[in-house]
C-alpha cells in the first residue's frame, strides 16, 4: 500500500503520479510522457497514497518499477479484496 510503513512502492504505474505538475501552456501528449516519465527510473513527484498495487510475484519477487505494470499497477480489483476487511475492522462490534 503506497504510503504506509517503511518501505512503500515508490513507482506505482498511474500517469497522474508519475507525471509531475506542469505549466498551464505545456502541451502533453502520452508518447511525451512515455519517454520522459514512464521509463525513469525514479520515485514518482506525486504519491498516490492509499493505492494498493499488484504486488509480488508467485516466487514472492517485487521490483519497484512503474513500467512492470503487473506489480506497480493500481487498481479496482486489487483494492476490492481489502474493502471487505478494513471495512469490518472500522465498524463499531
Amino acid at each position: 500500500m503506497v504510503g504506509f510503513g517503511n518501505n512503500f512502492p515508490q513507482q506505482p504505474h498511474h500517469r497522474g503520479a508519475s507525471n509531475p505538475i506542469l505549466p498551464p501552456n505545456q502541451v502533453v501528449t502520452c508518447a511525451r510522457t512515455f519517454i520522459d516519465y514512464f521509463t525513469k527510473n525514479a520515485p514518482n513527484p506525486n504519491e498516490l497514497t492509499g493505492a494498493i498495487v499488484g504486488g509480488p510475484d508467485k516466487n514472492d519477487n517485487f521490483e519497484d518499477r512503474r513500467h512492470i505494470g503487473n506489480m506497480e499497477e493500481p487498481c479496482t480489483y486489487i483494492n476490492s479484496l481489502a474493502i471487505g476487511a478494513l471495512a469490518r475492522l472500522s465498524s463499531p462490534s
